[in-house]
């Protein structure tokens, strides 16, 4: 049954300089969840139709989607804005422009000074890899490879892809867990939660939505990891709509809407864990209101990604028109095609995408930019850089229309994860 368990601290700062608030030692309790693979869920009737209508909806979008005649580039953008909003989550904000010139920068063997946007491009990254194939199976070993790739090029490199030892927890001070708002299981735990949370992420016996919405609030219940544990925690959603064949070409950007809905979401994922048995009145309302949110935010996302993808169609068209007669294998047709992906471009680029020459790419480019779609944002020979400034406002409206999804709920200060020494038990 879902429990706290009290523990003793032991405080490593006894002496040096800090208050006696600060460094004493003391009890403190620690939440442990039922195993998932032990419980059976019910769903009142208006939250099975909020599934319905969420998986529904999810299913339109990656049917549907067909931006620039297929749905890479519409793909692409999902992904980019998925990874965006996640990581906005945890306190990492960064402009659609900062990330794709940083983007760009690296593609072009440029150094990044930019620490932010190295770190949303690393989730960016292990999105990429979390969602690749379909039907694969969810392991412990994919979830810590994901992990690895967010944070390896971060200051907790050390960290990457490694289960912790320790007694972590959120909010609260950085000397001890008390006061924190919510204290993890103790590291000796984690192990076979994951591999019971794995269990349930390849079953199929609940539906899709309802089954990411109960496993996202699971990983984040067990926070297995030092940091990164709401980035993983959202990919992880993406990895079950994959396994179901839910989405198979384009993904819902759920984190979106979480990210304008902070409150309602924190609120609702700590309302998850209960005391007492997983039948227990509570635990089954908590659930129902859980997944409420969650599938609620689900149509929403794909409602918003539908009205970006025709702004983004009806873009497509005007340039077309603006570029003129061209004959159909023109290199600046093909560039059209590539643009709503890769909005910021350069001539090597271009050249690597289309396997063209340089100059023709560079040809391109220029005709683009007499066409005033392209315009010029970087200065120098060697980083000439282009962006295409209309779909880079496009998906700052986007993210500003999705921040309209609620009135009452903006994005707050994250509460941070704090990492700590371990705990003694009691």
């Amino acid at each position: 049954m879902g429990q706290f368990e009290e523990l003793e601290w032991q405080s490593r700062y006894a002496s040096g300089g800090l208050s006696r608030h600060q460094a004493r030692s003391g009890t403190y309790k620690a939440y442990i969840p039922d195993p998932l693979s032990v419980r059976t869920f019910s769903f009142e009737s208006a939250v099975a139709a909020d599934v319905a209508d969420a998986e529904r909806d999810i299913g339109r979008l990656d049917i549907e989607a067909r931006t620039l005649a297929n749905t890479e580039a519409l793909a692409r953008i999902l992904l980019r804005a998925e990874s965006v909003a996640s990581s906005k989550i945890e306190g990492l904000a960064v402009s659609a422009q900062r990330l794709l010139q940083a983007d760009v920068a690296r593609s072009e063997g440029d150094q990044i000074t930019d620490a932010t946007a190295v770190e949303v491009l690393a989730n960016v990254d292990a999105m990429a890899y979390a969602i690749e194939g379909l039907e694969l199976e969810i392991t412990v070993d994919r979830i810590l490879e994901f992990h690895r790739r967010l944070l390896a090029p971060t200051r907790l490199a050390s960290k990457a892809g490694k289960i912790r030892l320790e007694q972590n927890w959120i909010g609260g001070t950085t000397f001890n867990p008390f006061g924190a708002a919510y204290v993890p299981p103790p590291p000796e735990h984690v192990p076979a939660l994951l591999t019971d949370l794995c269990a349930f992420c390849n079953d199929d016996s609940v539906p899709a939505v309802a089954q990411a919405a109960i496993a996202h609030a699971q990983f984040e219940t067990i926070h297995p990891f030092v940091d990164g544990n709401g980035r993983t925690g959202r990919a992880l959603i993406q990895m079950i709509f994959k396994r179901r064949r839910l989405a198979t070409r384009t993904l819902p950007p759920v984190s979106l809407i979480l990210a304008t809905r902070a409150q309602d979401y924190v609120a609702a994922l700590q309302s998850t864990r209960y005391v007492g048995a997983p039948e227990s009145p509570q635990a089954i309302a908590s659930t129902n209101e859980w997944v409420s949110l969650f599938a609620a935010s689900c149509s929403r996302a794909v409602a918003d990604a539908e009205s970006f993808e025709q702004r983004v169609e009806a873009l497509r068209t005007e340039w077309r028109a603006r570029l003129g007669p061209m004959r159909s294998d023109a290199t600046a047709l093909a560039l059209l095609e590539q643009l709503p992906a890769t909005p910021i471009v350069t001539a090597r680029g271009v050249e690597r995408a289309l396997g063209v020459t340089y100059n023709a790419a560079n040809a391109a480019i220029e005709a683009m930019v007499l066409a005033d779609i392209l315009t010029k944002t970087r200065s120098g020979r060697r980083n000439r850089a282009f962006e295409a400034r209309e779909l880079v406002d496009a998906f700052t409206d986007l993210e500003r229309q999705m921040a309209s999804v609620d009135d009452d709920t903006r994005v707050s200060e994250p509460v941070r994860e704090v990492p700590s020494t371990p705990a003694r038990r009691q």
